[in-house]
This record gives structure tokens, sequence and C-alpha cells, in this order.
């Protein structure tokens, strides 16, 4: 039987985002959650998953919303003149990687001993909020070989990707003008072969003010949520001869 995945980012994001996440959770199809462990709205989320033993957390490291867990002065490249993490505007606009990746490092394995705290246990998977900075992504790989952790690295194109024993593929239109998401997801099943597992990246959420404000990825949350709670996509997906996983299994 071929195997997919159906991942949640973005949980402590903002309280409206934590609802939306724990929703696809408690009443959809989602069974691993990456967690941003930095925000105010991080315990929140947290709190509202606590019994949810069917799903995988991971660490979802941001270097480009609210406040970092270091101290902005040891961290001069990521931050900008009020200690908040620079936006990530400015890393898909920047003509140079301005990450300096020993200083990447120190915040990265900040995050890690924070998700230690929040969880008692090691993330199920380690991966990052993603910006545009190849040296961000090197401090991911050199932080998750120093503590034996399951990398989850992102896919560019559609080549396959190794996590863990499994050959992985990702998909993630959500930044599409024309986003379906339940579009999205028959595409993977029907492309879904029994060599590699196929993965799903969703924002599910509901939408604040904060997310107003500081997150250009907004209906498309809205419509995740409803995609994945939907009883008509279980109803399809369970006529497909795919076997949803977790994290976990790869």
């Amino acid at each position: 039987m071929k195997k997919i995945i159906l991942r949640a980012d973005d949980l402590g994001y903002s309280e409206a985002v934590n609802y939306g996440v724990a929703k696809s959770v408690l009443d959809g199809l989602i069974n691993n959650v990456g967690v941003m462990v930095n925000m105010p709205a991080t315990q929140h989320g947290v709190d509202l998953l606590n019994d949810a033993d069917h799903v995988a957390f991971g660490l979802h490291t941001n270097i480009s919303a609210g406040r970092p867990l270091t101290d902005p002065a040891l961290i001069p490249s990521l931050v900008d003149e009020e200690g908040n993490f620079k936006a990530s505007k400015l890393y898909r606009t920047a003509e140079v990687d301005f990450v300096d990746l020993d200083e990447v490092k120190i915040e990265i394995e900040a995050q890690y001993h924070r998700f230690l705290e929040l969880f008692g246990r090691k993330p199920d998977y380690f991966e990052g909020h993603a910006v545009a900075s190849d040296n961000f992504f090197k401090g991911l790989e050199e932080i998750a070989e120093k503590f034996d952790l399951k990398y989850s690295g992102m896919s560019h194109g559609r080549e396959d990707i190794t996590i863990g024993q499994s050959k992985v593929r990702f998909y993630m239109d959500s930044m599409s003008g024309e986003y379906n998401p339940f579009s999205t997801l028959q595409r993977m099943v029907n492309e879904a072969d029994d060599g590699v597992v196929s993965l799903m990246v969703c924002h599910p959420g509901y939408l604040d003010a904060y997310i107003m404000d500081n997150s250009s990825l907004q209906y498309p949350r809205v419509i995740e949520v409803e995609m994945l709670i939907d009883p008509m996509t279980k109803e399809w997906l369970s006529g497909q001869d795919v076997e949803l996983v977790d994290y976990r299994g790869l």
C-alpha cells in the first residue's frame, strides 16, 4: 500500500492558527504537527493538543517571526534594531545570504532545548520554517547531526529526499494563486508510488490580527482547515490505495 503524510506547520504562530491546527488534528486528518517554540502563543498551542497521542510533533525551527530565544546581541545577523527576527520578506529579497552560520546555530540549538522543555523528549522530526538562506539550512543539518535528530529537509522541486530510512516526495502548493488544497491532495495520491512516501505540507489555521499583520499566507490556511476536516475528504481518501502514516515510521 502506498504511504502518505499530511503535515501541519506553524503551531504556536498565533492563537487563531493554533485553533485551526487543533481542529485539523482533532476533527481532521493531520497527525504530524510542527511547533514554533519561540512565539507567545506556543504554550497555548501545545496545551490544545496535550492528549493527541497519535500525533508526531516536530520542531518547526523559526528565524523569521517573533523574537529569538537567544540574546539578540549574540545573533545580530538574524534580528532587527528592536531585537525581533528579520521578516521573511527580507530573506526573499536579499541578494546575498546575510545569515551568519555560527549565530544561527546558537538560535537553532536554543529552540531545540525549548522543545525539550515543552515536551520532555526529542522532537519526532526536525525542520525549518522556510526562509531563503543556505546557512540556515546548513545550520539545521549540523544541529540535527549533533543531537541525532530526524532531519526533514525541503524538496525545492519534485526531487525525492531521504528522511530517516525513507524516500520522501514533497507537495506544497499553498502559495500558488489558484490554490485548491483538495486538488493538491488528489494529485499527490494519484502520483504516489510504492517506493516513495508522499508528503503534503499544510498550514491550517484561522486568522487573527497578528496573522493578518505578519504572515503573507492567510486565506489558504482557512480553506486547508475546511478540506482536512471535511467528511467527504475522509471518505474519498479511505477509498484510495494509501496508508496515512507519520514521521515516526520513516
